[in-house]
């Protein structure tokens, strides 16, 4: 099985792991975001060193592209782009929301054909990055930048239970009462990552190391200068 370091530090919550195939070998988690950057190194080593692991053992590493922090995105694409190039080491990109799905997905019954999950990212004032996927975590609405209103996914709960979680869902709370929608206090970690993640080493959906850049979803402004 394939050896990979699991870095997510797209939302509020990070965390780090080690994985062998479908076995966590060691995990490292931070719960505040405005310290992400200093968090992820010493998490890095501090497995290496639980572990009396070298890094040079890899066969991959993964991190959690976007969307999410803006700050958050770069800080875990730069380490593990980095690492990669020192080590010579593939990379997996992948998608947060698709992350946030799994971890969903866990938590239900994924044997129901109308059942949907739908992982929501605050954007601030009522935007949201969101997707909606299906038990196989395939997009039947593919991720975007939306701005949510009491209409949203009105045609797709008419016949489907619809799974809500991730730090957007507090403004569907506010928005809509549905017999169909279930609010989840699940929260995603790395270990949601890995699962993907050893399905994509397997499949050799690798990034192309000097191209790939975070999935923003939408234009990243900063304060002109005067």
């Amino acid at each position: 099985m394939a050896i990979i370091l699991n870095i997510d530090t797209a939302t509020e919550y990070a965390s780090v792991c080690l994985s062998d195939g479908n076995t966590i070998l060691a995990i490292e988690e931070n719960f505040e975001q405005k310290n992400h950057a200093a968090f992820l190194q010493p998490a890095i080593k501090k497995i290496q060193n639980t572990l009396q692991f070298q890094l040079s053992s890899l066969h991959a590493i993964a991190v959690t592209a976007g969307p999410g922090s803006y700050t958050g995105l770069r800080v875990g694409l730069a380490s593990a782009k980095g690492l990669c190039y020192a080590l010579n080491k593939p990379l997996l990109l992948i998608n947060t929301l698709q992350v946030m799905a799994y971890a969903l997905a866990k938590n239900y019954q994924a044997d129901k054909t109308n059942l949907l999950f739908c992982p929501l990212i605050d954007a601030r004032r009522m935007e949201v990055f969101t997707a909606l996927y299906n038990n196989h975590l395939e997009p039947i609405i593919n991720p975007s930048a939306t701005i949510v209103d009491e209409n949203f996914l009105k045609e797709e709960l008419k016949e489907n239970t619809i799974i809500m979680g991730g730090s957007g869902s507090k403004k569907m709370l506010q928005l809509i009462t549905h017999e169909n929608i279930i609010f989840s206090t699940t929260v995603h970690n790395a270990t949601d990552l890995a699962a993907i993640a050893t399905q994509q080493f397997e499949n050799k959906q690798f990034t192309n190391l000097a191209y790939s850049e975070p999935y923003y979803l939408k234009e990243f402004y900063t304060a002109k200068k005067i």
